[in-house]
């Protein structure tokens, strides 16, 4: 995260050395890119990279700032609470979701052969 606000500072991009704490690193097995960059999209949707780059298209005000912020406190506060109360048996827990069902493959049919 310290390396993005680093390299997207003032809408200009900055070379920053990556700090060891900064890092993702994706291994490539068996020249595999596609899986590798799905790893590294899913890293990075983890660390909230994706989220503040929509973030920083704009300026965003101080005070708009502190808002969001105090906002997402809030949000992660009551989620927090409403785990605790259903550990503890005080709020019930939501319903869990049925696995996905696959579809039985239709009968497979056979081509007509016509005759001559």
């Amino acid at each position: 995260m310290k390396l993005l606000r680093n390299w997207l500072l003032a809408g200009r991009v900055a070379f920053a050395a990556p700090s060891e704490e900064d890092e993702l690193q994706v291994l490539v097995r068996d020249n595999n890119v596609e899986q590798a960059l799905r790893v590294l999209k899913k890293k990075m949707q983890r660390e909230g990279v994706f989220r503040e780059m929509k973030q920083r298209r704009s300026y965003e005000k101080p005070s708009e700032r502190k808002t969001r912020e105090k906002s997402e406190a809030i949000r992660r506060a009551r989620k927090l609470a409403r785990k605790q109360a259903i550990r503890e048996g005080l709020l019930p827990a939501p319903p869990k979701k049925k696995p996905f069902e696959r579809k039985p493959p239709l009968p497979e049919v056979k081509a007509r052969v016509p005759m001559a």
